[in-house]
Parts: structure tokens; sequence; C-alpha cells
């Protein structure tokens, strides 16, 4: 195979080893951008062959990115990989089976995702399939530059579906869980936040690409999500997917995941821009937004 994964990684002890046992039968180029782990992740990473580079974390477009543009990847075709994922049976044949033979204009290729959340396939909710752009031809694609929900883009060409499936399943703890969407409710305070207020550049180019999930989903965040107000917002979205999309039918642990992801995750992001708002007491400038993500945050956009 003439493939490249990339890997981005922070402490990844606990999913890292399956992550490379499972792709390396395909991989002819496995690189990981660490962002200066404290655990175990970079010896696992060299017993396993994978080239290691470390670098400071901004966010996981901007380190991907850099990933693609600085990791020296030699192989036609380049594949992103989550430590906590891995590829079904199914996938490695037919990506084995069709990559090499692939039609010169197939410039990208989609993966349908499944999601698991203690062990539990979230079947419904509008969760399954998650349809990803995760394979490209090398120098054919780049990220969209957004702070949270971003996106591979191809830059010319066509795309195809694969048939198979890849699995997100991560391992850790409610607790580690929490924390983690805690980090990305400020992720995606920036993005809401920016929608509104326009105070940096906003990179539109799903709107235009193949995929058509992804370009519905970030037009309905973007042009109806963000116009209901804050807190009934993250209600009624719950209640669709519960309800209306049958999440219910996802049993016990799946009503935990559609509680905590579809609504308590999405209330806090809202309480994160209420208290951020509240903080520009009606200075809505540039400078303004970007004075209290710095001093407050300590992001500098």
């Amino acid at each position: 195979m003439n493939l490249a994964v990339i890997i981005l990684t922070y402490n990844e002890s606990l999913h890292l080893a399956r992550c490379l046992e499972n792709i390396r039968p395909l991989a002819s180029e496995i690189h990981i951008v660490d962002s200066y782990s404290t655990d175990d992740t970079l010896a696992i990473a060299e017993r396993f062959g994978a080239k290691v580079v470390q670098r400071k974390w901004t966010n996981h477009a901007d380190q991907l990115q850099w990933g693609m543009d600085n990791c020296g990847v030699k192989a036609d075709w380049v594949m992103r990989l989550d430590a906590d994922e891995y590829l079904e049976p199914a996938l490695v044949t037919e990506i084995r089976e069709r990559l090499d033979t692939m039609p010169q204009n197939i410039t990208g290729l989609y993966i349908r995702r499944k999601v698991l959340f203690k062990g539990k396939w979230i079947r419904y909710g509008g969760f399954y399939p998650h349809i990803l752009m995760r394979l490209w031809r090398n120098g054919q694609a780049s990220v969209e530059q957004r702070w949270m929900d971003e996106h591979i883009v191809v830059n010319s060409g066509e795309t195809l579906m694969l048939k198979e499936h890849m699995v997100d399943d991560n391992l850790n703890s409610i607790h580690w869980w929490v924390n983690k969407h805690n980090n990305y409710a400020i992720k995606e305070m920036i993005d809401l936040l920016n929608i509104k207020y326009g105070f940096m550049e906003m990179d539109q180019r799903l709107l235009g690409s193949t995929n058509g999930q992804a370009r519905r989903k970030r037009f309905l965040k973007e042009k109806v999500y963000t116009a209901i107000p804050p807190g009934g917002r993250a209600l009624m979205y719950f209640c669709y997917r519960y309800f209306v999309r049958l999440g219910f039918l996802d049993g016990y642990r799946g009503f935990i995941f559609h509680f905590m992801q579809g609504y308590w995750y999405r209330l806090l992001v809202d309480v994160n821009v209420k208290e951020f708002e509240a903080k520009l007491a009606g200075d809505t400038s540039a400078a303004k937004l970007k004075e209290i993500l710095k001093n407050d945050y300590n992001i500098a956009i």
C-alpha cells in the first residue's frame, strides 16, 4: 500500500496501540503529531515504527494542517485517523483492494463512521451514519480552519464514498469525557461568537464541498440553530435527536450520550457564550473580543 496515516495525540496510551495495530497492515507511513504527552504515548508510537514530531497544541484544524504540511509525507494517499478510532476488517479489505486502482480523477474518499459510547453503538438520533472525508490524494486536500467541527476539503477532482466503516470507540471514563467537552465548549463558543460578530475570517469551503451531510449540518448550525435563543436551542436540539430522530431506541447508554452530548454540552456552550458577552460590556469590536480571549482564556487569535 502507498498510504500515509496522520494521527494527533496527547496522552493516548489507552488507545494508541489498538489504533496502530489496526492500521499497520495498510500504512506505508505512520506520522504522529504529539502535543507533548506525559504518559507512554511516544514509547508506544516508537514500538510500532511511527515517525513522531511534537508541537504545541492550538486546535485540531491547525495541528492537522501543520502535520500535513510538515511531516514529510511521501505516499500518494493520506488518511486522518484519531487515536481512539480503528477500521473494521471489511474496510481494511476494501481500502487494500481499491486504493491502488482508484481512477486518477478521484481525489477524496468519504468513510462512514460508527460512534460507540461505553461500548454501545449509537445508531439513532441522527448520529449514524457519520460521513467524513478521511482519505485523500497527497496534496489534493486541506483542513477547514475552524476552532470546532473542522472538515477535510478536497481542492479539486471528484470524490466517492467507501462502503465499509470505521469506528470511534473511546475507552476513557465519563470524568475524562466531561473534561474534554468542557474544553470543546470554549472552542465551540469561539465559533458561535464569530458567526455572530465576525471578528475573524471564517473558512466556508465546506459549504461548497461534495459532502452533502456535512454541508447540510453546517448550514443548519449557522443559519437556523444560531437564530434560536440560547438555552432553548439546546433543549430543542435534544428533543429533536431523542424523539424525532428516535434516539430513545439507543437504550440507557444512548440516553446518557444523547442527553450529555445533545443537551448538556450544547447548554454549556450557551452558558459560556452568555458569560463571554457579559464581559464585552457592549463593546463588540474585534479588538475587544480578541483581548478577552487572550486575557481570560489564554487563546491568541
